[in-house]
C-alpha cells in the first residue's frame, strides 16, 4: 500500500478533476492542500465520491464554492476515503494546485 504523496494536479478552470482514488480493496486517510498561485481570488470545490466522477451528487461536497484568496492556501486533514472512492477537486480559474498525501490501508 502506498504512503506519502498520493496525488497532485494543476487544475484547469471549471473542470471537475479526480485528485485521488482509494484502492478497491482498502481505504486511505489523506490530507488535502489546495494552493491559489494566482493574483485573484478563486472559488474551489472538494468532494468525496463513492466512485467515478459521473456519480457526483450534492451530498458529496466537503467544500462548495469556497473563496480561496490570491496566493492563499486551504488544507483539510484526516479525510478518510473508503474503498474505491475518489477525491474530486475544482476551481473556477487557472493557477490552482491540489495535492493529497497520506496512507492507504
Amino acid at each position: 500500500m502506498a504512503t506519502g504523496k498520493l496525488g497532485a494536479v494543476d487544475l484547469a478552470a471549471t473542470t471537475d478533476t479526480i485528485l485521488y482514488t482509494a484502492p478497491v480493496a482498502g481505504l486511505a486517510t489523506v490530507n488535502l492542500n489546495m494552493c491559489n498561485r494566482g493574483a485573484v481570488n478563486v472559488k474551489i470545490r472538494i468532494a468525496i465520491l463513492d466512485g467515478a466522477i459521473g456519480t457526483l451528487t450534492n451530498a458529496d461536497y466537503v467544500e462548495f464554492d469556497l473563496n480561496l484568496a490570491a496566493k492563499g492556501v486551504i488544507e483539510r486533514t484526516g479525510l478518510v476515503v473508503s474503498n474505491g472512492a475518489s477525491i474530486m477537486v475544482y476551481s473556477d480559474s487557472i493557477d490552482v494546485s491540489a495535492v493529497c498525501w497520506g496512507f492507504e490501508e
